[in-house]
């Protein structure tokens, strides 16, 4: 069973499944991880969400990382890590989530757009710090909020992500990146999602000669 760690060494982009439907998830994330990701999240908005990440879980496993994201409450981490989810994933910093999701040994990744916020997310546990949304924290803010953070907290940037957006903020200090409706929507076919994979990894593939 692959590691928070190992996962996001292998593969810093995290495939984010917003509304898809367990029926289709099996395919959609094999498909993702063949295609190298490491890290797969399913919105609890999304329909019937718990089906799909117990899916996931169940076949990819031992080779991703699984979870939810959109995850509002302490209740909701106790259901996902009921039927095996790995990852808890917010759009907030609630310290009642952070602290339900370390008890049941979950990773827990808050959304922060602060110092404050950040600092008090990895005083609580944090294993990754999610930016968001991106679109209000450019580049030039996550170099400053970088500054006063440990020099080993990870930190990825989440919110209208694209493959030619990535290297700005990578210069700027980000560890990996959270991939929503540029990588995955529900009208997209499976050629369509491994397509758009293939730029994703195409682009992390010039940070890392370029690093």
């Amino acid at each position: 069973m692959i590691s928070l760690e190992a996962a996001l060494e292998e593969n810093p982009l995290i495939a984010i499944l917003r509304g898809i439907e367990p029926s289709n998830a099996p395919a959609v994330a094999g498909a993702l991880v063949d295609a190298g990701f490491r890290i797969i999240e399913v919105p609890l908005n999304s329909p019937r969400p718990l089906e799909s990440i117990k899916h996931i879980e169940a076949l990819h496993g031992h080779r991703a990382m699984v979870g939810a994201g959109t995850v509002l409450t302490a209740h909701d981490v106790h259901a996902v890590a009921d039927i095996g989810g790995r990852i808890i994933v917010s759009p907030n910093m609630n310290p009642s989530v952070g602290e339900a999701a370390i008890g049941r040994g979950l990773a827990w990744c808050p959304g922060v757009c602060t110092p404050t916020e950040a600092l008090s997310a990895l005083d609580i546990g944090a294993s990754v710090l999610k930016f968001f949304p991106a679109e209000m924290v450019p580049p030039a803010a996550i170099r400053a909020v970088r500054a006063v953070l440990p020099t080993d907290a990870v930190v990825v940037a989440v919110g209208g992500i694209t493959p030619e957006a990535m290297s700005a903020y990578y210069v700027a200090g980000t560890d990996g990146f959270g991939l929503g409706s540029a990588l995955f929507k529900p009208s997209y076919t499976i050629d369509d999602i491994v397509r758009r994979a293939r730029h994703f990894m195409d682009a992390l593939g010039q940070l890392e000669k370029g690093s």
